[in-house]
């Protein structure tokens, strides 16, 4: 079953190749959706997928790439899909 998620990640998240890492995680997974950088820090992730990927990307999000330090995850379950075609860096 197809699911989509909105996953805020906090921490020393920024300038550490967050975005570029979870992309090609995402594809790696077959997960469509988005990844952006938040004024305040943190980075914020749109993620659609077959639910077990979806939760192996939360999974990832909370470690991250080898430079990121990881301090919070914040996970939100949306009931309504979209049509995202690729995973994007925005």
């Amino acid at each position: 079953m197809e699911v989509r998620v909105n996953i805020k990640i906090f921490g020393s998240v920024q300038g550490v190749f967050f975005r570029r890492s979870a992309k090609l995680e995402a594809e790696k997974l077959g997960i469509v959706g988005w990844v952006k950088n938040d004024g305040n820090g943190s980075v914020e992730a749109m993620a659609q997928g077959e639910r077990d990927k979806v939760d192996e990307f939360i999974k990832w999000c909370k470690k991250g790439p080898p430079f990121a330090k990881v301090e919070k995850v914040e996970v939100k379950w949306l009931s309504e899909s979209q049509d995202f075609d690729r995973f994007d860096i925005l």
